[in-house]
């Protein structure tokens, strides 16, 4: 073996891939505790706090799905609530057959997906902005659909049947453990999902469709999946939603204000990270809680945040604690480190 040989042979052993960098395991351990804690509130806290818990965790399972969808697929879409209100009335219709509200939930994410296959062939002959100011018509389709079954309510909407022989508490409760369950689920199925093959199929499509093609890619199918995977997210939200409120109207939960929502909390948390919709949920529910008594200056300051944001931080507040730290709470890409050589 010659010098060089030996010194390449050296370097390649004092070397180390891997997908978890040492901060990222122990943010696992930190989030995993987090977690059992938050599953043991019900226990701890009054139902107040739990109740308006559940629109956090909503909101964090929404932004993740719309994160998945734009920030890692390159589809930017306006129309998600379309999923949002089909999952909300699978869980009343299922509801008036006999379903248990609860297990309709789940139910309303198949229904969603199934939805989405037909929905997705239509909007993916869109591009760019027309793809996104498509998926908001397709959206309000669906609401106009809605409003015209008189089974459902029509547009006067309709009450959630099947939960009125559970105690009171009981039901916070177990709606507070499916959202929760909802939020996690969406959180860890991002990061499964992106851990893949799919996921550098989704961010190389996203960089340049074209040259994603030609290195063999199969666009379509990585875009309908990461598509219906969304949709389904989105129609579970809508059912949590529903069993929350007890009750659903088309022009609320069909409304484009749900896609607002989401772009907000992306947009500040950080696109294309997973921990971006974890941090601009937390921010923007925040903000809720503090403006939400200010009329319509509470609308203006989101939007004046949001612009600032999106001007000063393209890749929003996590974007800019990344850059500094390099802190990573769910790594799906390789880190490369050095490691003492085998004896």
């Amino acid at each position: 073996m010659t010098i060089s040989e030996m010194v390449t042979a050296r370097a390649g052993e004092a070397l180390r891939v891997s997908r978890a960098a040492r901060s990222s395991k122990l943010s696992g351990v930190s989030m995993g505790a987090l977690a059992a804690i938050l599953a043991a509130l019900p226990f701890l806290v009054f139902s107040s706090v739990t109740d308006t818990l559940v629109n956090l965790f909503v909101l964090i399972a929404l932004a993740s799905m719309w994160n998945l969808l734009a920030g890692f697929g390159g589809l930017v879409s306006v129309g998600q609530q379309a999923y949002i209100g089909i999952g909300a009335y699978t869980v009343i219709a299922l509801a008036d057959l006999g379903v248990q509200p609860y297990l309709a939930v789940p139910l309303a994410a198949v229904t969603c997906a199934v939805f989405a296959v037909p929905t997705s062939w239509l909007a993916f002959r869109l591009r760019g902005d027309y793809f996104a100011v498509g998926t908001w018509v397709i959206a309000e389709v669906y609401r106009l659909l809605v409003v015209r079954i008189d089974a459902v309510g029509g547009g006067s909407g309709k009450g959630l049947t099947g939960l009125s022989g559970i105690d009171q508490t009981l039901r916070g409760a177990l709606t507070y453990w499916i959202a929760l369950a909802l939020a996690l689920a969406t959180i860890g199925g991002c990061y499964l999902l992106l851990r893949g093959r799919l996921g550098l199929s989704l961010m190389a499509v996203r960089d340049e469709e074209t040259a994603a093609g030609s290195a063999g890619i199969d666009v379509q199918r990585a875009k309908r999946l990461v598509y219906l995977v969304s949709a389904a997210g989105c129609g579970a939200a809508g059912g949590v939603i529903t069993v929350s409120s007890l009750s659903v109207n088309p022009d609320a939960i069909f409304s484009i204000q749900w896609s607002a929502y989401m772009i907000f909390i992306v947009v500040i948390g950080g696109i294309g990270f997973i921990e971006g919709p974890l941090l601009g949920a937390l921010i923007f529910f925040g903000l809720q809680q503090l403006l939400s008594d200010y009329g319509s200056w509470y609308l203006v300051v989101l939007g004046a945040i949001g612009m600032l944001v999106a001007l000063r931080l393209p890749g929003g507040l996590w974007g800019l604690v990344r850059s500094r730290t390099g802190l990573s709470l769910f790594p799906v890409g390789y880190h490369v480190r050095r490691g003492e050589p085998d004896a």
